[in-house]
């Protein structure tokens, strides 16, 4: 129950703060500084998704390349009868 009370009251604060930002938002005539937040939006949405990973995440991904540069590889079939079965 105190997890969804904390999650509720996040929840709220989440809403909250997003009005009071639109609302800040609303009164700005800065041409400038609009186009400043704007650009600030874009880059965050072109984030680069490796760039949020973790460093065991890379490093398991560089491996897997590494494999398959030898030619380490196996087929769809293989990896189908290894995992298939935790699916």
């Amino acid at each position: 129950m105190i997890n969804k009370i904390g999650e509720m009251n996040t929840d709220l604060q989440i809403q909250n703060k997003k009005l009071e930002l639109i609302q800040w938002l609303s009164t700005i005539e800065d041409l400038s500084f609009l186009e400043k937040i704007s650009d600030l939006i874009s880059r965050e949405r072109k984030k680069d998704w490796a760039d949020e990973i973790s460093d065991a995440e890379k490093k398991s991904i560089e491996k897997g390349i590494a494999q398959a540069d030898e030619g380490r590889l196996n087929p769809h079939s293989k990896a189908r009868e290894i995992y298939g079965k935790r699916l």
